[in-house]
C-alpha cells in the first residue's frame, strides 16, 4: 500500500498516524524528543499528547529523520508552524524524490508571512498538498464522524491522496485552492482566541455569533486579496473550522482567549500546556498581512494588540463596537 512518514508526534500527527496504520499502511512517526520516541515505542501510548490511545503495532517511532523518511511514499508534516522550516531544512536531504508531502499544520510563518505549504515548497522543492478542516484529534481518533478538505494543485494527486486519507469515519473532500484552505485554517485560530475572550468576559451568545460572522468576513477579505477563492471560506476549511474552534473548550485557542479575559498573563497561559495555540503567533502575521494587502481586519487588529501590545480586552471590545457605522455588504 505504501509507506507513510508522519513528522510530528503531537495529538494530530499521532492521530493521523493511527488512522493510516489502521488502513494497513506501514507508518513511521517522528518525534523531536528522543525520550518521547522511546516511551511511545515501549508503552505504545503517546501519554504526552494523546493519552489512553494504544498505537497500532505497524507504527514505528523514532527521533531520527533519516530512519523515518528513508522509504517514504507519503509524508505528513504535522510540525507546529513556527518550527516547520527548521525541521524540514534538515529533513529535506532524506526525502525520496517521488514522495508526496501533505501539510496538516495551521498557521502563518512569522517574519516571512508565508503559509506552511509555501515554506515546505521552498525548503524541499516538492509540490505540497494541504489537509485542513474541523477536526479535533480526540474525536477523530475515537472514530467520530469527521470531514476535511484536501487541497492540491494537481487533480490526479488530489484524487490519489483522497483515497489514502479517507476512511469510513474520516471523509476527505478535494479542492484546488491551497491558499484559501491554508488561510482559513490559520485565521480561524485568531478568531477562536477572540471568541474565547468574548466568552471569558461574559458577553453572551449574541456577541459570539456576531464575532464568528464578522470574523469570517475578515478571513474572506484577506483571502481574496491574496488570490484565494471566496467560496473556500464557506467550506470545511473556512466556516466549518471556524465554528468548531470558536465554540468548544477542546480548542486550545478558544481556551487561551477565555483565560486571558479572566486576567491570566499570556506567558502563563502558554506555559501551562505543551500543545501549541497557533493563533497567538498567527495574530501577528495576520495583522501584518492585513497591513501589507491594505485589507480591513478590525477583529484581527484588536486581538493582535491584546496579545502582543498588552491592550485591555474590555477596551478592545469597546473599540470594535464603536467603529464607524457601515453597510454589512
Amino acid at each position: 500500500m505504501g509507506y507513510i512518514s508522519v513528522i510530528g508526534a503531537g495529538s494530530w500527527g499521532t492521530t493521523l498516524a493511527c488512522l493510516m496504520a489502521e488502513k494497513g499502511f506501514d507508518v513511521s512517526l517522528w518525534t523531536y524528543e528522543e525520550s518521547l520516541a522511546q516511551e511511545i515505542s515501549r508503552t505504545r501510548i503517546n501519554n504526552t499528547y494523546l493519552p489512553d490511545i494504544i498505537l497500532p503495532d505497524n507504527i514505528r517511532v523514532s527521533h531520527k529523520l533519516d530512519i523515518v523518511l528513508r522509504r517514504s511514499r507519503y509524508i505528513v508534516s504535522a510540525v507546529p508552524t513556527q518550527h516547520t522550516r527548521a525541521v524540514f531544512k534538515e529533513a529535506s536531504q532524506y526525502i525520496p524524490a517521488g514522495a508526496a508531502i501533505v501539510s496538516v499544520s495551521k498557521g502563518i510563518e512569522r517574519g516571512t508571512l508565508r503559509t506552511v505549504s509555501s515554506v515546505l515548497k521552498e525548503v524541499t522543492g516538492h509540490d505540497i498538498a494541504v489537509l485542513s478542516g474541523p477536526s479535533f484529534a480526540k474525536e477523530a481518533i475515537l472514530k467520530k464522524p469527521t470531514a476535511v478538505t484536501l487541497a492540491t494543485k494537481e487533480k490526479d494527486m488530489g484524487i490519489l491522496l483522497q483515497e489514502v486519507f479517507n476512511t469510513n469515519h474520516f471523509r476527505v473532500y478535494t479542492h484546488d485552492d491551497l491558499i484559501g484552505v491554508e488561510l482559513g485554517g490559520a485565521l480561524k485560530n485568531v478568531m477562536a482566541i477572540a471568541a474565547g475572550i468574548a466568552d471569558g468576559l461574559g458577553l453572551g451568545d449574541n456577541a459570539r455569533a456576531a464575532l464568528i460572522t464578522r470574523g469570517l468576513a475578515e478571513m474572506r477579505r484577506l483571502g481574496i486579496a491574496m488570490g484565494a477563492k471566496a467560496e473556500t471560506f464557506s467550506g470545511l476549511s473556512g466556516l466549518g473550522d471556524l465554528v468548531l474552534t470558536c465554540t468548544s473548550t477542546t480548542s486550545r485557542n478558544y481556551t487561551t482567549g477565555i483565560k486571558l479575559a479572566q486576567g491570566a498573563k499570556l506567558a502563563d497561559v502558554l506555559s501551562q500546556t505543551r500543545s501549541v495555540a497557533e493563533g497567538v503567533d498567527t495574530a501577528e502575521s495576520a495583522y501584518q498581512l492585513s497591513q501589507q494587502h491594505n485589507v480591513e481586519m478590525p477583529i484581527v487588529e484588536q486581538i493582535y494588540k491584546v496579545l502582543h501590545e498588552g491592550k485591555n480586552a474590555h477596551e478592545a471590545v469597546n473599540e470594535l463596537m464603536n467603529r464607524a457605522l457601515k453597510s454589512e455588504f
